[in-house]
């Protein structure tokens, strides 16, 4: 044989033997194949909706946050209304007395009409929750009191303890709204 010859030879030899098997073997790759990108699809279709429900659940909370925001800032600006509306009676009544005033001699009616208002404006602060609170004799807090000035004691018990008070303070529904503002004693140098 000649050198094409046994080319040929060889190459038929190293050449795999094809049968109908093998046919049925590589179209059952090719379905397989096939199912895969099936596959793909569905996770596709899946990553898409998720994608699709977190972009809608994003966008509900950011509307939420909105609306909340907004809301608060409602409660915040109409918060006053009800105090306001509850001092105006107050008002009303120091705009009497001041005409009373103008032309009253009885000295003693009005300081009960004087006294009548200042109580109403106290009841209607304490209903909304305002409450003073004493600090004279007590120990100096700075968690709610401002200390205006030192003064030195004549004794021991009255050192860091508070003298005077020249504002007081007050807590809204027990929250410290205002210091107090209180002289507090120290010890002399004597």
């Amino acid at each position: 044989m000649t050198d094409k010859g046994n080319e040929t030879l060889q190459n038929e030899e190293n050449m795999p033997n094809l049968n109908v098997d093998d046919n049925v073997a590589g179209t059952t790759h090719l379905s397989e194949e096939m199912g895969t990108e099936d596959e793909l699809g569905k996770l596709q279709a899946e990553v898409a909706d998720w994608k699709d429900k977190y972009t809608r659940l994003f966008a509900e909370f950011d509307n939420y946050k909105k609306r909340s925001f907004k809301e608060k800032m409602e409660v915040i600006q109409s918060g006053g209304k009800d105090v306001i509306i509850s001092m105006l009676e107050v008002l009303d009544d120091t705009v009497r007395a001041e005409k009373q005033m103008e032309t009253a001699t009885d000295i003693e009616a009005l300081k009960k009409g004087c006294l009548l208002v200042f109580n109403k404006l106290k009841y209607n602060l304490h209903q909304k929750g305002l409450k003073a609170f004493d600090s004279i004799g007590e120990n100096f807090d700075v968690e709610k009191h401002e200390a205006i000035t030192e003064i030195p004691v004549d004794t021991t018990d009255k050192e860091g303890k508070v003298i005077d008070e020249l504002e007081k303070g007050y807590l809204l529904n027990d929250k410290l709204i205002r210091y107090a503002k209180v002289v507090v004693g120290k010890a002399s140098l004597v």
